[in-house]
This record gives C-alpha cells, structure tokens and sequence, in this order.
C-alpha cells in the first residue's frame, strides 16, 4: 500500500502513521515551542481495531479476542454525545468478530 494513505479494515477507514497535520506537516505528536497541542488523528476505538487486525494477522487470536472484547466495551456502552458514526461502528465490530471467528474455524470457509 502507499505510503500516507489510508488504511480500511472492518468498514472503517483509519489513517495511518504517515497521516500530516496542518500545512502538511507531519504530526509525530511534537508540537513546537509555544504552537498548539499535538492532536490526535484517530480514535483509541480505530487504534484498538487496528490492533485486532494486527493480532490476528500474528496469528495471536487470545490477545486479539481481549482486544475486541474491549472495543466491544466501548462501543456498546451508553455514549455521552450523540455518534453519528455508530451504524459503521457496529459495521466494523460485527466484521472483526466475523474474521476472528474464520480464522479460528478454517474449515467453516471449505463448506
């Protein structure tokens, strides 16, 4: 993939590591004396499902069990502003069960 685009996993499209903050400079999360505070360019929910696909593409399926557990704590509880995103939030969190599920059952796919 190119570098500086974005990433789409589970229906959600995530920046990756190249993302630029203003002017095109890149937001490495040192902000210059007296400029304002880094800003963060994803969500910890996006940085949680990119670690999902991380795990399961190491094949470490218990960490990224624990890793969509949580996402899971998240995304269900009782938000405390309204989230016009939470249709392709459970898009994606239905997606990340589907696949951890394949690649723990293999021969489901055969059938």
């Amino acid at each position: 993939m190119p570098r500086g685009g974005g990433e789409r996993r589970g229906g959600l499209h995530m920046a990756d590591d190249n993302d630029q903050g203003p002017e095109g400079a890149r937001d490495d999360g040192k902000a210059a004396a007296g400029a304002a505070p880094p800003r963060h360019t994803r969500r910890l929910s996006d940085k949680i499902l990119i670690a999902f696909h991380h795990a399961c593409d190491q094949g470490d399926f218990e960490v990224a069990e624990d890793l969509l557990r949580i996402l899971e704590m998240m995304l269900t509880r009782r938000p405390v502003s309204p989230d016009v995103n939470r249709r392709k939030n459970m898009e994606s969190l239905v997606a990340a069960h589907e696949r951890l599920w394949m690649l723990r059952h293999p021969e489901a796919k055969e059938q």
